[in-house]
C-alpha cells in the first residue's frame, strides 16, 4: 500500500486529471509562481532594461507586461483548472491534438530545460567566484553533479514538496534581498530622488545600436526583453493551475508571479546595480586590473555579473541569496520540464513515469552546458518567447472562442483527442513567422502580434477548413 502511495505521489497526475481532493488554494500556487519569477536572471534583466530605458520607462514597461502576462497566465491557468491537465497534456484537447502536442512539448521542454541549464551555470560561476576555486573538469563534475541530485530529490515527490520548498526559500530570499538592498542603498553616494528616477545609463552610441534612442523605442525595447519570460510563465501557470480549487486561485497566483518578475525584480535589479555599480567597477579595477570602461562593461555584460555583484555586495549573505534565488526556480523548472517530457514521450506510447523524466531533464540540462545548445537558447530567447506565446494563444483561442462559437459546449475530455489538430499547428507556425519575420517593423512587440494572430486565425481555421476530426468513441459529459 505504501509503495502504491509513494508511486502515485511521484507520478503526481502527470498524464491524468488532478482530482478534487488534491486541489490547492491561491497561496500554495503563488509560492511557485513567485518562486520561479524571482531569480538572478530576472534581476539582470531588470538592471539591463532600466539602464537602457531609465527607471520610470522600464517600470511602465514592466507594469504593461504584468497586465498582459497575468491575463495570459490566468487564461492558460483557467483551462488547466477546468481540465485538470498540465499545459502540454491539455494542448492535446485544446489546439493541437495528440501528435500535434509533440510540437508544444518540444518547444516548452527546450525552453524550460534551457533555463534549467542557464540557472545551473549561474550558480556554478557564483560558487567558483565566491570560493575562489579553479574552473576545472573535476570542479564542474562535483558542483553540477550535486546541483542535479538536489533538483531531482526535491522534485521527485511532486507538487506538495515543490510548493513547500518554494515557500521556505522564497521567504528567506526576500529577507536576504531586502537586507542587501538596504546595505547597497545606504552606502551609495547618490540621492534618493536620483536613485528612484535615474535615466538611461548607456552612451548614445550603445542605445543607437539597440534601437533605443527615443522614449518610445526604449519602452518597446523593455517590453520585448520582458515579455518572453511572461509567455513562459503563462505555461508554468497552466502546470500549476491544474491544482487550483477555483479559477480565481490561479488568477491571483499568475498576477503575483508577474508582479514579482516584472515590477519587483525589475525595480530592485535596476536600483541595486545603479547604487552599487561604482563599488563593483572599483572591485574589477583593483582585482582584475581592468580599465574603468572595461570594468563598467563587465558589470552588466551578462547574468553572471549579477551573481558576482551580490557576492561583492553581500559576501556570505550574497552567496546565500544566490543559492536561494536559483534553487526555488530550479525545482519548478525541473518539475515543469518533467511534465512536458512526460507528454512528449506519451505521444509515442512510452510511459516510464514522471520520475524518469525528472532525471532525464537534468541530464539534458547538463548536456546543454557542454555543447553549444545553451548558447543557442540564449540567442533564440526572443523567438522562444514568441513560440511559447503562440502555444498559449492557440490554447486560449480554442477554449474561450471556438468552444463558445461551435455547438460543443462541453470539453469532452474523456473522448480521445484528435491525432493532429491542423488548425492549431498551422496557426502557431503562421503566428511565429508573421510576427517575428514579417510584422516586426509594423508591430515591434512581437508577443502582442502573436497573440492577436492566434485569436483571429485559429477560430477561422478551426470553424471552416480544419474542423474537428475525432478518433471515435462517444463524447463524454464536460467538466
Amino acid at each position: 500500500m505504501k509503495e502504491e502511495t509513494l508511486s502515485a505521489t511521484m507520478e503526481d497526475h502527470a498524464l491524468e486529471r488532478v482530482p478534487a481532493d488534491a486541489r490547492q488554494g491561491w497561496l500554495a500556487l503563488s509560492w511557485n509562481t513567485a518562486g520561479v519569477a524571482t531569480t538572478l536572471v530576472q534581476l539582470f534583466l531588470g538592471a539591463l532594461v532600466t539602464f537602457v530605458a531609465g527607471l520610470k520607462i522600464a517600470l511602465l514597461a514592466g507594469v504593461t507586461v504584468t497586465v498582459v502576462g497575468a491575463l495570459l497566465g490566468w487564461a492558460c491557468g483557467h483551462v488547466a483548472y477546468r481540465s485538470g491537465f498540465s499545459s502540454t497534456v491539455m494542448s492535446r484537447h485544446f489546439g493541437f491534438g495528440q501528435k500535434g502536442s509533440i510540437i508544444s512539448s518540444l518547444i516548452f521542454a527546450f525552453m524550460i530545460i534551457g533555463f534549467l541549464a542557464l540557472e545551473n551555470a549561474l550558480l556554478y560561476r557564483g560558487f567558483i567566484f565566491y570560493f575562489g576555486i579553479a574552473d576545472t573538469v573535476t570542479t564542474r563534475i562535483v558542483i553540477y553533479g550535486l546541483l542535479s541530485i538536489a533538483w531531482i530529490l526535491l522534485t521527485a515527490y511532486g507538487f506538495s514538496l515543490v510548493a513547500r520548498v518554494s515557500s521556505i526559500t522564497l521567504v528567506l530570499f526576500l529577507a536576504v534581498l531586502a537586507y542587501i538592498t538596504h546595505v547597497v542603498i545606504s552606502g551609495a553616494a547618490v540621492s534618493s530622488s536620483d536613485l528612484f528616477s535615474f535615466g538611461s545609463q548607456f552612451p548614445a552610441s550603445v542605445l543607437g545600436s539597440m534601437g533605443a534612442t527615443s522614449d518610445v523605442q526604449k519602452f518597446i525595447f523593455a517590453v520585448n526583453v520582458l515579455i518572453g519570460s511572461a509567455g513562459a510563465l503563462a505555461l508554468v501557470d497552466a502546470d500549476l493551475g491544474r491544482f487550483a480549487r477555483r479559477s480565481a486561485d490561479i488568477g491571483i497566483a499568475a498576477l503575483i508571479g508577474n508582479l514579482m518578475m516584472d515590477v519587483l525584480m525589475l525595480g530592485l535589479g535596476g536600483i541595486i546595480m545603479y547604487a552599487g555599480i561604482p563599488a563593483l567597477v572599483d572591485f574589477y579595477m583593483h582585482t582584475a586590473g581592468m580599465t574603468h570602461e572595461a570594468a563598467l562593461h563587465a558589470s552588466l555584460q551578462s547574468p553572471d555579473s549579477i551573481a558576482a555583484a551580490f557576492v561583492v555586495f553581500g559576501g556570505a549573505l550574497g552567496a546565500l541569496l544566490m543559492v536561494l534565488a536559483q534553487s526555488k526556480a530550479q525545482v519548478i523548472n525541473t518539475y515543469s520540464a518533467s511534465l512536458s517530457l512526460s507528454n512528449l514521450f506519451d505521444a509515442f506510447d512510452f510511459r516510464p513515469g514522471r520520475l524518469t523524466f525528472v532525471i532525464v531533464a537534468n541530464i539534458i540540462g547538463l548536456i546543454m552546458l557542454y555543447g553549444k545548445i545553451l548558447a543557442l537558447v540564449n540567442s533564440w530567447i526572443t523567438i522562444l518567447g514568441v513560440l511559447t506565446t503562440a502555444f498559449a494563444g492557440v490554447i486560449v483561442a480554442d477554449f474561450f472562442i471556438v468552444r463558445r462559437l461551435s455547438r460543443e459546449p462541453d470539453m469532452n475530455l474523456d473522448r480521445p483527442a484528435e491525432i493532429v489538430n491542423w488548425a492549431g499547428v498551422v496557426t502557431s507556425i503562421a503566428a511565429v513567422v508573421l510576427s517575428h519575420y514579417v510584422l516586426a517593423r509594423v508591430v515591434p512587440v512581437e508577443a502582442i502580434s502573436t497573440i492577436g494572430i492566434c485569436l483571429v486565425v485559429y477560430p477561422v481555421l478551426r470553424l471552416t477548413i480544419f474542423k474537428p476530426a475525432y478518433r471515435g468513441g462517444p463524447a463524454a459529459a464536460g467538466v
